[in-house]
């Protein structure tokens, strides 16, 4: 397991992940999250909600929740990649179960089925209490070698 301030345990960990539990990424900074823990195949992250998150209704925004459970199930696939590989997204999707006012929030990711060229992750976001509010579903792309996909780029 890759944990932030374990560092020692992160040599043979893909370089985006050393990069995140390094320095938090620029939409890690703006939105307030952070990812604290990387293994195999899950991840976890966490974001304290407040007024900032707020949308019209005066409730947290969609958006928000889904930038978060997006990093950690980013990094729950990155965990699994060699260093020379890579990925996008393909479809992500979120399903909203109730609504969250002020929360600490937190979301664990973990690959379902990860295939040669796309790979499945779900993420669930709870609160401090447990209580589930959210369920992410992201399909990624996993190009085989980033060599690859820039010779065919050429």
């Amino acid at each position: 397991m890759v944990e932030k301030g374990t560092m020692g345990s992160s040599d043979t960990a893909h370089p985006l992940i050393n990069k995140v539990l390094a320095s938090k990424p620029p939409i890690a900074e703006l939105v307030g999250f952070d990812v604290e823990e990387v293994s195999d195949g899950r991840a976890v992250g966490s974001l304290q909600s407040g007024p900032q998150h707020a949308n019209p209704m005066g409730t947290l925004h969609g958006g928000v929740l889904c930038d978060l459970a997006d990093a950690a199930m980013g990094m729950t696939f990155a965990s699994t990649l060699a260093p020379d590989e890579s990925f996008t997204t393909m479809s992500l999707n979120i399903n909203f179960f109730r609504p969250v006012w002020q929360a600490r929030l937190r979301a664990e990711a973990r690959v379902v089925n990860r295939g040669k060229n796309v790979g499945y992750i779900e993420c669930d976001v709870t609160d401090q209490n447990g209580k589930q509010d959210r369920q992410g579903k992201l399909d990624l792309l996993h190009p085989a070698r980033r060599a690859r996909q820039s010779a065919v780029n050429c």
